[in-house]
């Protein structure tokens, strides 16, 4: 069993850059896939990224490619998501997760574990 615990959010300007961590318990980090996932305010939450076990292997959705990068530092047991060029759309609570085995996914099903979310604020 993993633990996930998010930080790094808070309010920011439109333009500007925010990275989330993602920090995991447990000595087997490097045997889960990785994602992360928001919810707005009034909406579904949904997927932004994923990274396989290795980090080899990445994953975005369409509104955050060229702005978001994620990656991890299985050492360190933590997995981060850089995110540059914030728009006030990107407001919402963003949520990391973790999945067995190597596959990444879109799919919030196929994980397995969840954080507890950090507030990422953007202002026009």
């Amino acid at each position: 069993q993993v633990q996930l615990v998010e930080s790094g959010g808070g309010l920011v300007q439109a333009g500007g850059s925010l990275r989330l961590s993602c920090a995991a318990s447990g000595r087997t980090f490097s045997s889960y896939a990785m994602g992360w996932f928001r919810q707005a305010p009034g909406k579904e939450r949904e997927f932004v990224s994923a990274i396989s076990r290795s980090g080899g292997s990445t994953d975005y959705a369409d509104s955050v490619k060229g702005r978001f990068a994620i990656s991890r530092d299985n050492a360190k047991n933590t997995v981060y998501l850089q995110m540059n060029s914030l728009k006030p759309e990107d407001t919402a609570v963003y949520y990391c997760a973790a999945r067995t085995g190597n596959l990444i996914g879109r799919t919030q099903g196929w994980y397995d574990y969840w954080g507890q979310g950090t507030q990422v604020t953007v202002s026009s």
